[in-house]
């Protein structure tokens, strides 16, 4: 049985592997950002940001106490999401929304399950995290485009700045976030 300072070691170097986790997923969506306006992007381009995104996030899932299957399930369907972009490169990624409108609305629903199972903070920002993914795909669905939406918040800006990989951009960095979250709440159990 562990003693009360091997859980709390334990409890910190978790904190510290989510912590690490969060911050590479925010990183992810700043790259997302300021990937090259217009149609060529290429699939294996959004693939790698999503299969490395998915590995993250499984790893940092697995790191959680509470809700780790659906963490890490979350994680796996980002992916699998990545793997489509980049087994089938065909599959040009604007006129082709479908796996990213199914991967923010599968992520969404089950962080929005997994909150119905913690309380308090980490309750929250899987809730924001599930929301922002639910917004980003009825916003793909509608057909809205994504730099009308960047126009509208923030005014004209660079055609560089208002692309559609503003979508994986919010999704990963409001994730990381999250992620960011869970570690301090982490770090508060092993302090406690």
């Amino acid at each position: 049985m562990a003693t009360r300072a091997e859980t709390r070691m334990s409890s910190r170097t978790r904190a510290r592997g989510i912590t690490v986790a969060g911050l590479c997923i925010i990183v992810l969506g700043a790259c997302a950002a300021f990937m090259p306006a217009g149609k060529t992007i290429s699939s294996d381009v959004i693939g790698a940001l999503l299969i490395a995104a998915g590995l993250i996030e499984t790893i940092a899932g697995s790191l959680r106490r509470d809700v780790r299957t659906y963490a890490m399930a979350a994680g796996v369907v980002t992916a699998i999401a990545g793997l489509l972009f980049v087994v089938n490169p065909e599959t040009h990624f604007f006129p082709t929304v479908w796996p990213v409108i199914g991967w923010l609305a599968v992520r969404c629903l089950l962080l929005a399950y997994a909150a119905t199972h913690v309380g308090g903070s980490v309750r929250t920002w899987m809730g924001l995290s599930a929301g922002m993914d639910l917004l980003l795909a009825f916003l793909l669905l509608a057909g809205l485009s994504v730099s009308t939406i960047i126009v509208s918040l923030f005014g004209p800006t660079p055609e560089m700045i208002a692309t559609f990989a503003w979508i994986l951009a919010a999704s990963f960095v409001v994730n990381g976030l999250m992620l960011l979250e869970v570690a301090s709440c982490e770090r508060s159990r092993s302090d406690a």
